[in-house]
């Protein structure tokens, strides 16, 4: 079958993605569902819900694998599974219904109420005045009613007075305010029973109850035995899984048909686990219950399979059959559902090669072809393209690639393009593709040429409302300089070139003489006026987007300057070529996470107000209050594997090269089939014009052989009823 793994990944330790998988998790799971025969991709969801769609379409799976837990939200877990049902596919466990009632702890412990299970006492507040501690009995713990992974979980949220139980629900609300749950806390031990559906066992795939095995070390002076949050992220080392549990064979039992029953009340499908509270009297109590459970190695749902005889690639196994049974998946083809239309599709591959090598002798800079590709780079976008099972027609962007373009059958384009010459060089191949209707990745034509000059980038920018260094344009380098640059040092570029072109040590201008010079070698060599702007001499950044209208911002990456000498640093021309010992890249960057945040709100203005489409990388630059400023956007940022600027950043999100360039291609190939689309419903239309057409036609010939004119009318004298109606008029002599 063709699978596609859809997953939210942890980048970082923070809270807020303790739900999300890491990189360790899904490569574990990847390489099981390669080794049970299936063809596999990953679809890491974070970011717009479009991206997302705009590749699964691309695929066209027959199965999602679904680990996703969503970002936000009382239904997060519940988008996704509600999205592929809405796109028609097929995916592993529980809709969205469940996900969203099992998320809800205290809407699950309603329902299961309704079937005798019992729970400890509790009480559900969005609102401090509506606790009711006094009816409930001490000790309680507080704990959020929307989330899972033990968040928001410490041995601070048991409560053994009135008292601290309005002061941590308080605390507890400041911070979980969609509600937390009271629930009278049970002196025991946490177990927990795993579910799998496809098992067939005495108990209908319920298995065997696990639970924590703790080194004393690790919870030594804890007042309180639950597995919180810190055990469970911080000290998971110290925790691994017993199974089964060091219980009596009744109380498990026990256990195991309570958890048949819940897992059909809630209608949980494929598998799922439910944690229980086992009471020092030896009495279960149901806790929640995790729909959508870690897949993690060390998971207790692989030790208690190991109990059924089955290793990781069973229990992965095991759930893509319950899922493809219960879709009437069969030899990989789901019954009764039309076959979607996939590959391969002829992709043409546009691009400039780059015959000069770029390179610095002395004072003098090659740089003539520095943005255009060299072939080892040309071939490992070609080979990524075809792995993706697409045709690749190259098509190098030469003064003949017009007449090759109108000749050459093409469903989409991939475009790296450059062009020769011109601040719209880089516009010429997509506005080409425009004429000729063909699909292409990448922003339009208008974005391409606005994003190469500088200016009129900065321009647009700031009236979006993000900071810009100030700037100024010269021509000839003997125009006077603005007054709004009160202090040197400035900086001096070409206002349209890529890679860095023109950007060398002196182009950090410390005087006015020095930033003549420079202006007049720039306006010489490049042909084009130079940008002085601002020097802003913070942290440089760059931060690399994948998408449409709402695109996913990737974790930036900081240019690291290591050479602590040199007090007014740039991202050079210098360090591209020879970069080892001068710089490095933190990707992702380290940030606290409100400098994160307006990183990232800033790129995606950029990203907008520029409006690139599918790809872009832009470069920021932050000084020492944290005021963000933009520096410019790259809206055909370079491919290079292991190298440019972009790979690096999709790397430091989890997102291989093939990876990357499938995403580009995605909203490309959305755009495909959107154009199918319309020309089939235009042929449908016209086919429709001409059988009425061919009807009347048909008509027409049959009253003129009986010499009948058929004529259609409303108005006065239409009918002798004085209705509306047809009238028929007898043409034929007396």
């Amino acid at each position: 079958m063709r699978i596609a793994l859809t997953y939210n990944l942890r980048l970082s330790d923070s809270e807020d993605e303790a739900e999300f998988d890491t990189q360790e998790t899904v490569n574990t799971l990847a390489s099981a569902i390669e080794r049970l025969g299936h063809r596999l991709e990953r679809f890491e969801v974070s970011g717009p819900a479009s991206r997302t769609v705009a590749r699964l379409e691309a695929y066209s799976p027959d199965l999602i694998f679904n680990i996703a837990e969503g970002r936000r939200g009382r239904f997060r877990e519940a988008f996704y599974p509600a999205l592929f049902e809405e796109l028609g596919f097929a995916y592993t466990g529980s809709d969205a219904y469940a996900l969203a009632v099992t998320l809800d702890k205290q809407l699950t412990k309603l329902v299961l109420s309704k079937h005798g299970i019992r729970t400890p006492g509790w009480q559900f507040v969005e609102k401090l005045n509506e606790l009711k501690a006094e009816d409930l009995r001490f000790p309680v713990i507080i704990k959020p009613n929307f989330e899972g992974s033990s968040k928001g979980i410490t041995q601070d949220s048991v409560a053994e007075t009135v008292e601290q139980a309005r002061e941590k629900v308080s605390q507890a609300l400041a911070r979980y305010p969609a509600g937390v749950l009271v629930e009278e806390f049970i002196s025991g031990t946490d177990i927990t029973v795993p579910y799998l559906a496809a098992v067939q066992n005495d108990h209908d795939g319920v298995l065997s109850p696990t639970e924590y095995d703790i080194d004393p070390a690790a919870i030594a002076g804890r007042k309180y035995a639950i597995y919180d949050y810190e055990l469970k992220t911080k000290k998971d080392s110290a925790v691994k899984v017993r199974a089964p549990a060091n219980i009596p064979s009744k109380v498990a039992e026990e256990m195991r048909n309570m958890s048949k029953k819940i897992f059909q009340a809630v209608d949980c499908r494929d598998l799922g686990r439910i944690d229980f509270r086992l009471s020092d009297a030896g009495v279960p109590y149901f806790l929640e219950i995790n729909a959508l459970p870690s897949l993690e190695p060390g998971a207790g749902i692989y030790a208690a399979a190991a109990m059924e005889g089955m290793h990781l690639d069973g229990v992965v196994g095991a759930i893509i059959q319950s899922a493809a049974r219960r879709n009437k998946i069969k030899d990989g083809k789901r019954q009764g559902k039309p076959a979607r239309k996939t590959g391969p599709l002829r992709v043409g591959f546009t691009y400039n090669v780059k015959r000069v090598k770029p390179a610095l002798d002395g004072q003098a800079v090659e740089d003539s072809e520095a943005e255009y590709d060299s072939p080892t780079t040309l071939q490992a976008i070609r080979e990524a393209i075809a792995s993706w099972g697409h045709e690749v027609v190259d098509l190098e962007a030469t003064a003949e690639l017009p007449s090759v373009l109108a000749s050459t059958p093409l469903d989409i384009v991939f475009n790296i393009a450059e062009g020769f010459k011109g601040r719209n060089r880089e516009s010429q191949v997509p506005a080409m593709l425009e004429l000729l209707d063909i699909p292409y990745t990448g922003s339009d034509p208008a974005t391409l040429s606005i994003a190469l000059d500088k200016a009129l980038a900065k321009k647009i920018v700031r009236q979006a409302g993000i900071h810009t260094p100030n700037f100024q344009l010269m021509h000839t380098g003997k125009e006077r300089l603005n007054k709004e640059f009160t202090s040197f040092p400035l900086m001096v570029k070409p206002v349209a070139e890529g890679s860095s072109k023109g950007v060398v040590s002196k182009s950090v201008c410390h005087n006015e003489a020095e930033l003549r010079e420079v202006v007049k070698e720039i306006v010489t060599k490049y042909q084009q006026p130079a940008l002085i702007e601002e020097y802003i001499g913070g942290r440089e950044f760059t931060v690399g987007l994948l998408g449409e209208r709402r695109p996913r911002v990737l974790p930036p990456m900081e240019i690291v300057f290591l050479d602590k000498a040199d007090k007014t640093p740039i991202y050079s021309f210098e360090h591209k070529l020879d970069w080892t010992d001068r710089i490095r890249y933190d990707a992702p960057a380290k940030l606290e996470p409100a400098l994160l945040e307006k990183l990232r709100a800033a790129a995606r203005g950029s990203f907008m107000a520029l409006g690139c489409r599918d790809v872009a990388r832009i470069d920021f630059r932050m000084d020492d209050k944290g005021r963000i400023y933009f520096i410019e956007c790259n809206p055909l940022p370079g491919l290079t594997p292991g190298w440019s600027d972009l790979v690096l950043i999709a790397q430091g999100a989890g997102m291989d090269y093939r990876g990357l360039i499938g995403e580009i291609m995605a909203p490309a190939i959305r755009r495909y089939k959107e154009r199918e689309a319309r020309r089939a419903a235009d042929e449908s239309a016209l086919m429709k014009l001409a059988m009425e057409k061919a009807a009347l036609e048909k008509a027409a010939m049959a009253d003129e052989k009986t010499g009948t004119v058929s004529v259609t009318g409303s108005g006065s004298g239409s009918s002798s009823s004085g209705g509306e109606g047809p009238v028929r008029m007898d043409m034929k002599a007396h």
